[in-house]
């Protein structure tokens, strides 16, 4: 297994070369300890007419924050793979009125090795993982994505 301050500093290397607007929003991998991802993102480059953070930005940090996690554990597992979003639900608690982080935590180990039994079988499996994003007020965004993994 990678080291995990390597796979930080890796993940935003990835991020910034293969997903270009991540550089835009100020998009920064915060934290991984193998099981769980943080993404922080300020609210200044993602603010909205209303002086919040834009719906679109939050619902991109989440979906990152996703993509990202699973990219970390398949690339620990030597695993090379494109992942892409399949399908998701976002829902807007609170307006994000200051910088925001995205945690996302691998917490079904039971549905985790059932992806990677059929991802090793069939070269292609999806995975349901749940992202929240926070702020000084709370939880203000909850994101359910399906990803999928093909070679």
């Amino acid at each position: 297994m990678k080291h995990p301050v390597h796979s930080i500093h890796h993940l935003q290397q990835v991020l910034e070369n293969e997903i270009p607007i991540t550089r835009r929003m100020g998009i920064r991998v915060k934290d991984y300890d193998g099981s769980q991802l943080v993404l922080e993102a300020p609210l200044a480059p993602n603010m909205n007419h209303k002086s919040t953070a834009f719906g679109g930005s939050l619902y991109s940090l989440a979906v990152l924050t996703g993509w990202g996690l699973l990219y970390l554990r398949m690339q620990e597992l030597g695993l090379e793979s494109h992942i892409v979003i399949f399908e998701s639900s976002i829902i807007y608690h609170l307006p994000v009125k200051t910088d925001f982080i995205s945690q996302c935590k691998m917490a079904d180990e039971k549905a985790w090795r059932r992806f990677l039994a059929i991802f090793r079988r069939k070269g292609r499996a999806k995975i349901p993982l749940l992202a929240n994003i926070l702020t000084r007020d709370g939880l203000a965004v909850s994101f359910r994505g399906t990803y999928v993994a093909h070679v």
